[in-house]
């Protein structure tokens, strides 16, 4: 009597992770992001480890989470594991107010963004 499940967005050969509500601009992040498209995920970890940005840690930690997803829920192998797309989406804005001196007051945007990122594997490139 419940509805039917609802069909896999990926191909078998892709898994996904995503962190949502990240505390960034979304200019900044896609800069951390566009470092690891389209490379293997060897390379891309040791990239965000020595990466001097801030936010490449919760990058680097969203990649091993769809390596852990590619590995545990659809059976890929590591070693052939590239990262197919890195993708950055804006999430909503906190707006401030900034006290300025003679009675003035200026805005300030604190923005949020969402990572997507989908690892695929090598051999299965159509």
């Amino acid at each position: 009597m419940s509805k039917p499940k609802t069909p896999r967005q990926l191909p078998d050969y892709s898994a996904i992770a995503n962190l949502r509500m990240l505390r960034v601009s979304p200019r900044k992040l896609n800069l951390v992001a566009q470092m690891i498209r389209g490379k293997k995920v060897e390379r891309a970890l040791n990239e965000l480890a020595f990466s001097p940005k801030r936010i490449a840690l919760d990058v680097k930690k969203t990649l091993m989470s769809a390596i852990a997803n590619a590995e545990n829920n659809h059976g890929l192998d590591i070693d052939k594991l590239y990262v197919s797309e890195a993708t950055v989406g804006k999430a909503l804005v906190m707006k401030r107010l900034d006290v300025r001196g003679r009675s003035k007051s200026g805005r300030i945007k604190k923005p949020f963004s969402h990572l997507r990122i989908i690892v695929s594997e090598i051999g299965e490139i159509v």
